[in-house]
């Protein structure tokens, strides 16, 4: 079957800059369905919420999905589920229905969806009974379900119990949730999802994207497990990874400072089989407002399978940000392919020191909207003898926020030259150690205060 699944998900949607947080990465590989019989249950929900196009993209997922092992099992696309598998279809609302057998037409198995109509409510307990009743004990067949649902449970009793007897009765369970108009529980069907739940779980807003989960399902369901792994992920520039974690499974090591590499021998080869593998990321502040975490994240494997990862935003709130002093503005300067040299006259250029370059951010607290602030960044020089030495003063005013209440300003690329020269106390080389302090001042300008009224 290949690789199944495949996940990147984040452990909060927001963080402060500077914050942290986590990424998983999830895979699930199954072995080939032509050389390894597999039964599958289609538990379709038809509940009232599904009317309209919700159900007609379902309808068409459902059906792309049969084509797909269809072709698998025979290489063939000849309306004959091939191989020794089956599928069969339990569709649910107030209660749920055995619409077929496990069996091999596809035929039926198409009228079987097309005859779907949306009304009820929604009882999931009945739905994995009723599907649970399909299997044949005695058959040495993998046994797997997908349930298809788009809301909360509201009938019925708790679905849970009858998860967690298939799945200790071998049957792997994946779960495909539309958010619809009474919402989900992730929480349940992460715990009716085979384990781990990252692995076999898909979430989606959009019922337009039905039919793309249901065909990337049936495609990797046909292909066989996977040996080899390599997964790099590499994180955006705004971001640094900390740690990395043990995965479930394999081997996983920092390439650099944003690239994480994970290595698996084999995934899926003899059975269904899940892995994760989650490091820490840490804001690196230059960055603010909804960013993509992903740079590039790269997957290969010995069988040639694909793995689909998605490309989850973070929030990353600094508050304001304030840069009080510009770049220079760069001088262009164009070479030609042939030309060993160029002589280029740049103007009047102010020089400013020979030395180097010192950038402070800082944030100042609790700035409150509509006041302006008066604020001083003052730069000394310790010598080997702990006595400073002034180096410069920065005086700036920090502009008026308009937010609804306080909050943090954050001063960006306060910036300070420091020459190289004889008085540098601790310079015995342009590449000497130096160590400075920083000091900073900083107060309202605008206040409530008014001069007494000239009588």
């Amino acid at each position: 079957m290949g690789i199944t699944y495949s996940n990147k998900e984040l452990s909060t949607d927001s963080i402060v800059c500077g914050g942290s947080f986590k990424i998983k990465l999830s895979l699930t590989a199954e072995p080939d369905i032509a050389d390894n019989p597999t039964d599958i249950v289609l538990i379709l929900d038809r509940s009232r919420s599904m009317t309209g196009n919700p159900l007609k993209n379902l309808k068409t997922g459902a059906k792309t999905f049969i084509d797909i092992i269809d072709e698998a099992t025979d290489s063939a696309k000849d309306g004959h589920i091939g191989g020794g598998s089956h599928i069969g279809i339990v569709s649910f609302s107030d209660t749920a229905t055995q619409d077929t057998q496990l069996i091999t037409s596809v035929a039926d198995l198409k009228a079987a969806v097309d005859s779907l109509t949306a009304n009820g409510r929604t009882n999931h307990r009945d739905a994995f009974e009723k599907a649970l009743a399909l299997f044949d004990p005695q058959s040495a067949n993998a046994k797997v379900m997908v349930m298809f649902t788009d809301g909360n449970t509201t009938a019925g009793g708790d679905p849970e119990p009858i998860a967690a007897a298939a799945k200790a009765q071998g049957v792997t369970i994946y779960v495909i949730g539309l958010v619809g108009s009474d919402g989900i529980d992730i929480d349940a069907l992460n715990s009716w999802a085979s384990s781990p739940p990252s692995s076999y779980v898909a979430i989606t807003p959009d019922e337009e994207e039905l039919e793309k989960l249901f065909e990337d399902l049936a495609q990797n369901i046909s292909k066989p497990g996977a040996t080899d792994i390599v997964l790099r992920d590499m994180v955006s520039p705004c971001f640094r990874i900390t740690a990395v974690h043990l995965p479930t499974k394999g081997t996983a090591a920092l390439v650099d400072q944003n690239t994480v590499e994970w290595k698996i021998d084999s995934l899926g080869v003899s059975g269904s089989e899940g892995a994760e593998l989650e490091f820490d990321v840490l804001h690196l502040g230059q960055c603010s407002g909804d960013i993509e975490v992903n740079d590039d994240i790269d997957y290969s494997d010995a069988e040639g399978n694909s793995a689909d990862f998605p490309s989850p935003v973070i929030n990353v709130d600094c508050g304001t940000v304030v840069t009080p002093e510009e770049c220079p503005e760069p001088v262009d300067i164009e070479l030609e392919g042939c030309d060993d040299f160029i002589e280029f006259d740049a103007g009047d250029v102010e020089l400013s020191s020979q030395g180097r370059i010192l950038l402070l951010d800082a944030t100042l607290k609790n700035v409150c909207p509509h006041r302006r602030v008066a604020f001083a960044a003052i730069v000394t020089e310790v010598d080997s003898h702990g006595i400073e030495h002034k180096r410069g003063v920065k005086t700036m005013t920090i502009p008026a926020h308009t937010s609804a209440s306080c909050r943090d300003v954050l001063v960006r690329c306060i910036k300070f030259v420091l020459s190289e020269d004889e008085n540098t106390p601790a310079a015995d080389s342009i590449c000497g150690r130096r160590k400075f302090k920083a000091r900073f001042i900083a107060h309202y300008i605008d206040s409530d205060f008014d001069c007494c009224p000239i009588l």
